[in-house]
């Protein structure tokens, strides 16, 4: 952990320095959406005041607003090691491009077809094909996650998949165990059986490098805002796949790649912050001593970023198995820290989450309760819905000094609620 620049880092962060009424914040909001960098930031507002136009023109702000479109197609084909940036679909947001592709996907599908969907994911990644299912009269098939291992298992996956098999919706990481699934295993067990493979790696991307030809999945899914960007969705989708799918678009726009994907006029501005967020993870990596391509900077900035984020886990975790009746839900062996990213969710015997939460809001640490729309794993778990768990989530730029004192107010706010009880 010494070796990571964290105060480099946090000084690239303006939020983090900001006080109410002299009080300092603790960010552990994280897997529900990051802070910005100051480049950020700096890229948007230069967008929208030197390159404000609209595409397909021939004077200077078109061609330059052109120009931020194509720089944030490649920097997302680096950070997900895309074959091509006509395989990089940029809009609103995970959820709407789900509903975007499952609806384009439905064209290939027939009534008896069975989809396959995880307990373990986000809603955003659930619903849709639900609702593709009820529309078109498919057949949904459930896969759980192991409650020892915390994972999606193998044997699961294989006892689900048949011939009528057409799609299998995964997800890289728990938005709230933190669990890791072995995708690249998952896939290759779905691929095998003739199914599209559909990954929702939104809670893993600001924790660990993706790398999309590797994992042989057909589609991925993330969201910048959960990686130090804009409040926008990347979905990557396999060239020779995507190229021959008839997707809902106007009669008269584009058929090119990935423009027949990309429905309207493009948020041109949260494009140039999106490309300033992977050019951070460079950044990061050049000091950290590499100096080849922006893909193998963003690769080292995710080797030393994970190796401080699993120690600050460590002692998250440590600190919070010390509390007779809270029940971490998710992976808490430090020897299976590489199986899950730093957010930790957890419920206190008699407590309700909310109650912890508003409290340790007051105290200007920042965290939720609820179920964090991860409505599956609460519903497997039996955790009432309409309380779900606290949820504290870390991010590179967090210290162990505000997880100290984030376990300090967690001890302290279980032992006033519990005296309050007795």
């Amino acid at each position: 952990m010494a070796d990571f620049p964290i105060e480099t880092v946090r000084g690239k962060f303006p939020a983090l320095s900001l006080t109410d009424h002299g009080r300092r914040r603790i960010y552990l909001d994280n897997p529900a959406g990051t802070q910005v960098p100051q480049a950020v930031a700096d890229a948007v507002s230069r967008c929208l005041l030197s390159t404000n136009a609209n595409l397909g023109g021939f004077f200077e702000t078109t061609v330059a607003a052109q120009q931020v479109v194509d720089d944030a197609h490649a920097a997302m084909a680096d950070f997900l090691n895309a074959a091509s940036v006509e395989e990089i679909v940029i809009g609103a947001n995970m959820t709407t491009l789900t509903y975007h592709m499952s609806r384009t996907l439905g064209r290939t599908m027939k009534p008896g077809d069975e989809i396959i969907v995880t307990r373990m994911d986000h809603e955003g990644n659930v619903s849709p094909w639900l609702q593709l299912a009820e529309d078109l009269g498919l057949v949904v098939r459930f896969l759980p996650f192991d409650e020892q291992s915390w994972q999606v298992e193998e044997a699961a996956l294989k006892a689900l998949l048949s011939e009528k098999t057409p799609l299998v919706a995964l997800n890289y990481a728990s938005n709230l165990t933190g669990s890791i699934n072995r995708v690249q295993a998952l896939t290759a067990i779905a691929r095998q059986a003739g199914a599209l493979v559909y990954v929702d790696a939104v809670q893993f991307a600001p924790h660990g490098l993706i790398d999309v030809q590797a994992l042989g999945c057909d589609f991925l899914i993330c969201s910048a805002y959960k990686f130090f960007g804009p409040h926008m969705g990347i979905l990557w989708g396999r060239r020779d796949l995507i190229e021959g799918l008839k997707p809902y678009k106007c009669r008269c726009s584009s058929n090119g790649l990935p423009e027949r994907f990309e429905l309207g006029t493009p948020q041109i501005e949260l494009m140039a912050g999106l490309t300033a967020a992977i050019d951070y993870f460079a950044d990061l990596g050049a000091a950290a001593g590499e100096a080849g391509s922006r893909r193998q900077r963003v690769a080292k900035a995710f080797e030393v970023s994970i190796a401080y984020e699993n120690a600050l886990a460590a002692q998250l975790i440590e600190g919070l198995s010390d509390i007779e009746g809270l029940i971490i839900r998710g992976i808490t062996d430090p020897e299976r820290l590489a199986e899950r990213v730093p957010t930790v969710s957890f419920t206190v015997e008699g407590i309700a989450p909310e109650t912890i939460v508003r409290q340790m809001n007051a105290e200007n640490i920042f965290l939720w309760s609820g179920h964090n729309y991860a409505w599956e794993i609460v519903h497997q778990l039996g955790i009432p819905a309409e309380q779900g768990v606290v949820r504290i989530g870390i991010a590179h730029y967090n210290t162990a000094k505000e997880i100290e004192e984030t376990l300090e107010s967690v001890h302290r706010v279980i032992a006033m609620l519990r005296q309050q009880r007795a």
